[in-house]
Order: C-alpha cells, then structure tokens, then sequence
C-alpha cells in the first residue's frame, strides 16, 4: 500500500512541474496549506491559521506588501497524508499558489515534499519540528520553529538537573508520535537517563485506561508525552485516575489552551516546552504587536499561544517578502532571506544561510499554573 501510495505521489508530482510564480500577480501573493482542522488536532491548527490572518489581514488593510495583498487558502485533510497530498495538489496546480505556508504534520509535510520540489514550490514555517527535514539541506523549505530535538534535550536536561530518575514516555501510534519518540530517546541516551517503559495508543481509536494503568505501575516520576491535541489531555485524565502522581512533560505542539479547556483546574503543573516568546512579557515588540492587533479586531478575545505561534510565523514571512522587494518570486525569495542576516524578535531569533534554512533554536520550559497560564 505504501508503494501505491508514494507512487501516485511521484505521479502527481510530475503532473505538475511547473514553476510557483504564477502566485504572484500584481495585486496579489497566494498563499495555502493542507493542514489539520478536524479531529484531536484540529482546534489547536485553526488556532494558528487565526493568528497568521490576524496579521495578514492588517499587512492588508495597510496596503499589502509593495502593493500585493496575501491570499490564504487553507484545506482540512483531518491528519490524513493522502488527503494532504491531495490537498496541495489543488493548491498548486488549481490555485497556483506561490507558496505552501504553515502546512501541519511531520509524514504530512514528507509526503508532500517530492510535489513541491517538483513543482518548484516554497514551503514557510512548517509545523513539524522532525529532525529529518532539517538534517537535510532543502533549498525549498524554510522552518521557523526550533526543532524537536532541541526540545526534548531541553526538557531531558531540566528532568536531570532535577533528580528525576524514573521516567516513562507515553506517546500517539503514528508518525507523529513516533518522531517525538525518536527525540526523546535519543535525547535520553545522550543525557544518561534510560527511559523506564514507553507506553503508545492509537490516537483515532485511544484506550487511554489500558495505558494509564500500565504507566501507572512503574510508579513514574515523570511522564514525557509524545502527543498533543486531546490524545493528550485524554491521557492524562485517565492517569489521574490512577494512584500514579507523575509530572507531565509535553512538547510546544501541545496546546495549552486545549490543556485548560479539557483539564481545567487539573492542567496546574503541566510543564510545556516552549518556542516562541511569553505572551506575558509585553516589552517584547512582537508580543506587544500582537496583543494590540488582537484587541483592536476583537477586544473581548483571549490572547492564544496557538495563535499567537502563528502569528509569528506570519510576521517573519512578511519580514521576508518585504525586503525581497518588488520583484518577488522563488529565487529573489530564497536569496533575501539568505542574505538578510539574523531577524530578531526580542529572544526570538532566526536567520537562515546557503547552508541552513533550520530558523529558530530558541526553546524555554513554561508551567501551567493556577490561572491556567504559561510561568516561564
């Protein structure tokens, strides 16, 4: 099935090898993601497409960018690759997009990769941290986030400096959670610290019991959690059930509005690693940016830090396409962005070279506390 499935790939590829600049017109820059807005994940990826629009739309609204306005254009593939491959199809060959932006998933964004190389297709700020795309050099591809694997040696570190010896790693039987696996082990192995028992569910059919119960017997000090979405708050419920007492440990793509939501009073102590600056530091200009946009389009709103990834995102690809210039398209695109030297967001520093599009190192632990906010 697999030799199927990568063989329609490569078809579709070649079907449309064509160069992206068509979506750039005089008035317009076209822009589109398959990403994931249904299912455990879904809430939390609308999350970040809200954030980039809260930018983009005031970009528009001041005029654009050399006089082109940003287009973008999203479609749900519910975590399916086939449906993301299916996805980007019709964004570059229908739409033409000139750019795959903030597209979500790690076997998602390797499944899509051949169409876009093959097309000749910028892809901006994926939201996967998989080691894999950034130990190889792709001139097409550019991340934004710090990498998984800066994460978990992140978290591991703290873990030890702690004194926490026992640890068990629970994590979502896919893809996904298998590159956070991945990270975390070989972060493990390079700290010293051998994980106690890896526990994994199916995250379209979870029996968070059965899992919870067999963490629960190594009685663990600590749970590193390989998953985000509600196949993670799902688990932690059914561990608090149990007589188990861990800390939890998640990565930055758990979401901790989603964590609040569904554990209320009990996402208190949850500790999340973190890659993108304290929304509760409004010295910081981008911050401050955001939280001023976001109460000028809805002042009742909630400032998000799903959201407010994506906003991120939105203003470093807007940084991009303005010192481009005029004359934008792929080449001049890649070129300014590797010739710009290191862009600053406070703490929040990326630059990119000839040699590494891999952005952004940045990654703090934070901890839900009694409010239900981020404490860095």
């Amino acid at each position: 099935m697999l030799r199927i499935f990568f063989s329609t790939v490569a078809l579709l590829a070649s079907a449309i090898a064509h160069a992206s600049d068509a979506g750039v017109t005089p008035t317009e820059i076209r822009l589109g993601a398959s990403a994931v807005l249904s299912g455990p994940l879904g809430p939390q990826t609308a999350e970040y497409g809200v954030g980039s629009r809260l930018l983009f739309d005031a970009v528009n609204e001041a005029g654009g960018i050399h006089g082109r306005k940003i287009s973008y254009i999203t479609l749900d593939d519910g975590f399916d690759p086939a449906r993301a491959v299916e996805n980007t199809r019709k964004l570059v060959e229908e739409h033409k997009v000139f750019m795959v932006y903030n597209n979500t998933g790690t076997v998602h964004t390797a499944a899509i990769v051949p169409m876009l190389q093959a097309s000749r297709t910028l892809m901006f700020g994926p939201v996967t941290g998989a080691s894999s795309f950034r130990d190889t050099f792709n001139p097409l591809m550019f991340h934004v986030r710090a990498s998984y694997g800066n994460e978990a040696r992140r978290i591991l570190s703290q873990i030890k400096q702690m004194g926490i010896t026992r640890v068990a790693v629970f994590y979502q039987d896919d893809g996904f959670g298998k590159a956070l696996l991945g990270e975390l082990k070989r972060a493990s192995e390079s700290e010293g610290m051998p994980i106690a028992v890896e526990v994994s569910v199916d995250p379209k059919q979870p029996n968070f019991a059965a899992a919870a119960e067999t963490v629960a017997k190594i009685r663990p000090q600590a749970v590193l959690m390989g998953t985000a979405g509600s196949t993670f708050t799902g688990f932690i419920q059914a561990v608090h059930k149990t007589d188990a007492k861990p800390s939890f440990y998640g990565f930055s793509v758990a979401s901790v509005d989603v964590i609040n939501r569904e554990l209320k009073e009990k996402a208190r102590g949850v500790i999340l690693a973190q890659i993108m600056p304290s929304l509760n530091n409004p010295a910081t200009p981008v911050v401050s940016e955001y939280l001023k946009l976001l109460k000028t389009k809805s002042p009742n709103a909630k400032p998000s830090a799903s959201q407010f990834e994506g906003f991120v995102h939105a203003r470093l690809l807007v940084e991009g396409l303005r010192r481009t210039g005029k004359d934008l398209n792929t080449t001049s695109f890649i070129q300014a962005m590797e010739s710009t030297g290191e862009i600053a967001f406070g703490r929040f520093t990326v630059k990119y070279s000839p040699q590494s599009h891999n952005g952004s190192d940045y990654v703090e632990l934070a901890i839900i506390n009694s409010e239900g906010q981020l404490k860095y």
